[in-house]
C-alpha cells in the first residue's frame, strides 16, 4: 500500500517551529497550491487549496532557517489524519501532510541559479541524455524510428 503526496506550492506564512520536551524539533506551515481552469463562460479561474504541512527534526530546522512566507517549495510526504477536541468541546478532524522531503525552489540571491540541494533529479543522474524541447518543436524520434520515449 502507498500513502504518498507530492506538492509544489507557496508558503502561506513563515514556518512555526518548536522544541518538544525531549528536544525534538517539529515545524508547521501552510502551503497553497493553485489549479487553473476555464469556467462554463470560458473565463480563467484559479482554485487555491491550502495544505497543513508538518516537518520533523532536520527538516524542521532547515524549514526554519531557509523558508519564509511566499517561498515556493517542493514537498513530498504522506497524508495523516487526526482528531482532537477543542476548548469549546467540539471534536475536529485535521488533515496534515507529514513531509519526508522538502526542497526550496527559490533562486539564490545574486546568482540566478537554483540552490544545488533543491533541484529535482537530473537526466544525467539516471544515465539519460537531457533533451531540450521548445513549445513548438516536436521531440526527437528514438533510434529505430520508434517515437515512444520508452
Amino acid at each position: 500500500m502507498i500513502n504518498k503526496v507530492t506538492l509544489i506550492g507557496n508558503l502561506g506564512g513563515d514556518p512555526e517551529v518548536r522544541h518538544l520536551e525531549n528536544g525534538t524539533m517539529v515545524g508547521r506551515f501552510s502551503l497553497a497550491t493553485n489549479e487553473n481552469y476555464k469556467d462554463k463562460d470560458g473565463n480563467w479561474q484559479t482554485l487555491t487549496e491550502w495544505h497543513n504541512v508538518v516537518v520533523w527534526r532536520e527538516l524542521a530546522d532547515r524549514a526554519e532557517k531557509t523558508l519564509k512566507k511566499g517561498s515556493m517549495v517542493f514537498v513530498e510526504g504522506k497524508i495523516s489524519y487526526r482528531k482532537y477536541t477543542g476548548t469549546d468541546g467540539v471534536e475536529r478532524n485535521v488533515t496534515d501532510i507529514v513531509a519526508s522531503t522538502l526542497r526550496s525552489l527559490e533562486r539564490r540571491e545574486g546568482s540566478g541559479q537554483m540552490p544545488a540541494d533543491s533541484r529535482f533529479p537530473s537526466a544525467e543522474s539516471n544515465g539519460r541524455t537531457p533533451v531540450s524541447v521548445g513549445a513548438d518543436t516536436p521531440p526527437p524520434a528514438a533510434e529505430g524510428g520508434d517515437d515512444l520515449p520508452f
